[in-house]
């Protein structure tokens, strides 16, 4: 797997999931309307908005720091998880509310490994 259209491929991929990340953590450190309410809704105190945006923030920024990247997609994906486990806990509708975490894990590690050749190397076991 090589080539610029790989890497292109995988940096539009990963700028799209970052501005979804980074839109969802300025909303809750803004502590907007529809980031509080939804997080109410799924059983959470609204004095957690705050933190949960500050956590997903710098979870988003290590991942888009290329030598941080690593570390930012396994801090997003516990993270991810964490959502997962809180629209199972709360009996949402599986493929549009419990498995959307999932889609955005994977678009996560998805662009990583298009982007990072390292990623690439590892998980095809190539040097």
């Amino acid at each position: 797997m090589r080539g610029k259209g790989v890497v292109w491929t995988g940096r539009v991929l990963s700028g799209l999931v970052t501005l979804f990340l980074l839109m969802d953590a300025a909303m809750k450190l803004v502590r907007a309307k529809p980031a509080v309410e939804g997080t109410v809704q799924l059983g959470y105190p609204e004095g957690v908005v705050f933190g949960l945006g500050l956590l997903l923030l710098i979870c988003t920024l290590l991942y888009i720091i290329p030598r941080t990247a690593v570390l930012g997609a396994i801090l997003l994906t516990g993270y991810l998880g964490g959502a997962v486990a809180t629209q199972v806990r709360v009996g949402n509708p599986l493929f549009s509310h419990v498995l959307f975490a999932v889609y955005v894990g994977i678009v996560v590690w998805g662009g990583l490994f298009l982007r990072d050749r390292r990623v690439r190397e590892s998980v095809l076991g190539r040097a």
